[in-house]
């Protein structure tokens, strides 16, 4: 099979004839010389053999009942009405046909990773041990290793309560478990664990500037040790007393944002970093269209209209404050940048990848440390640049409803008028290509020209 070759150039610099190897990708992303052990497998990316695909599971669309997409000995993907869509795996033991949950739902669990734990109980089922057995024998386990450890307890929480939830409220737990608390807390033994110690924990979540994560992190810490006591793990709650500790940070400016009179500063030094196009294209996606960074970091492709210049957010979707549904106008500026990044990333679920993960989306600090490296420290902040848009749209002398609606502020279902009315998205879609337009001008500019406001 002969290598793929990029053609054509990617910010200024020819690349013409490169081989497309993870080393290729990786410097061009991430500006460094050796690819990401993770990133190893696209030297192998060959046509897949099997029935099933990603791009075909992507493309599963919800029907009005669930149906099955099959992947080849007995391996099944359920895709349910609300989108959801589950593993199950159908063998035969003892001459009995049955069925069995692979665990977390994809994308969660991916196809690749399904495979995998298909192989694996098909050799329990040759070794003449059922898969069942083996997952009650686990779960037996778990309970007796969630009496001693933090980790096992949280585990053994996430199982339960994540039945419950929607799969966006799952993911984005397991995301605080895997990078925020196990890291820190895993191994300590639950009866050990202080207030001070989570004080600390969280304090430094909002040091970094993700006081939201430290927010959230509190909520599921409060419920992994309350769901302890209830199973009589643990007898203390060193959460009951941790806001005490973090008041003081209560009064801090969680969200600071520059003025508009230091944009154009900040503006130049973003062109001029030499930083992963993600991590500036995340920014400067945030400075276009003010949404929330959580969904600025998780866009997925499936999302991004190019031809209509539109980025459409679905109720529900992780990162939306109370799950609203969100029409967002792209300017030019935008669509051109997108048309660059989807040569690196157009083939993966997100737009902005993971550094070490390129199947999980940007980190949720990524953009925030661009800025602190930029000389920004306790001065701007992703979050900050929905203040600094806010604070300029209406200093600019755009009509208050456009720009509420662009923040996304309230729910659009219950806004005055009608649902299409509601959405303001012609007047939007005039007022961000101004401002984009404006913030190319204040780059070049001595002093800052004056709007066009086409309101």
């Amino acid at each position: 099979m002969q290598p793929r070759l990029f053609r054509g150039s990617f910010r200024g610099k020819d690349f013409s004839e490169r081989v497309f190897t993870p080393k290729f990708l990786f410097e061009v992303c991430f500006g460094g010389p050796k690819p990401a052990p993770h990133l190893s497998f696209l030297d192998k990316r060959l046509p897949r053999m099997g029935k099933l695909t990603d791009l075909a599971i992507r493309n599963a669309k919800p029907r009005a009942k669930k149906y099955k997409l099959s992947g080849g000995r007995g391996l099944t993907l359920l895709v349910m009405p609300d989108g959801a869509k589950y593993w199950r795996l159908r063998y035969s033991f003892a001459g009995k046909e049955q069925e069995i949950s692979l665990g977390r739902p994809y994308p969660a669990l991916t196809l690749r990773a399904a495979e995998t734990e298909a192989n694996r109980m098909r050799d329990l089922v040759a070794a003449g041990v059922d898969p069942r057995e083996e997952r009650l024998q686990q779960k037996i386990d778990r309970n007796a290793k969630a009496a001693s450890s933090f980790a096992g307890a949280a585990e053994a929480w996430y199982e339960f309560r994540s039945k419950a939830w929607a799969r966006s409220t799952a993911n984005q737990v397991r995301e605080y478990l895997d990078k925020d608390l196990l890291p820190a807390l895993g191994k300590r033994p639950l009866s050990a664990i202080s207030t001070k110690e989570l004080a600390n924990l969280t304090r430094k979540m909002e040091e970094r500037g993700a006081p939201d994560v430290a927010k959230k992190a509190r909520q599921w810490l409060a419920s992994i040790f309350s769901y302890a006591r209830a199973n009589g793990w643990v007898d203390h709650d060193p959460v009951r007393d941790l806001r005490a500790l973090v008041l003081p940070a209560a009064n801090a400016n969680n969200y600071p944002h520059l003025s508009l009179d230091e944009l154009p500063e900040l503006l130049r030094k973003l062109d001029a970093v030499d930083a992963s196009p993600l991590v500036k294209g995340a920014a400067k996606l945030s400075l276009w269209t003010a949404n929330r960074p959580g969904v600025t970091r998780t866009v997925r492709w499936d999302e991004i209209d190019l031809a209509r210049s539109l980025w459409t957010i679905a109720k529900g979707r992780e990162g939306m404050k109370r799950g609203y549904a969100h029409l967002t106008p792209l300017p030019h500026q935008a669509i051109a940048m997108l048309r660059e990044i989807r040569q690196l990333t157009g083939t993966f679920e997100h737009v902005f990848i993971g550094r070490n993960d390129p199947q999980k989306p940007l980190s949720d600090g990524a953009v925030n440390a661009l800025l602190k490296r930029l000389g920004y420290r306790g001065k701007q902040t992703a979050h900050g640049f929905r203040h600094l848009i806010s604070t300029a749209l209406n200093e600019l002398g755009y009509e208050s409803d456009w720009v509420e609606r662009q923040l996304a502020h309230g729910d659009p279902d219950k806004i005055r008028g009608t649902y299409n009315k509601a959405q303001y998205l012609e007047q939007r879609q005039r007022m961000m290509q101004d401002w984009a337009d404006y913030l190319d001008r204040i780059k070049s500019a001595d002093d800052l020209p004056s709007p066009r406001n086409r309101g």
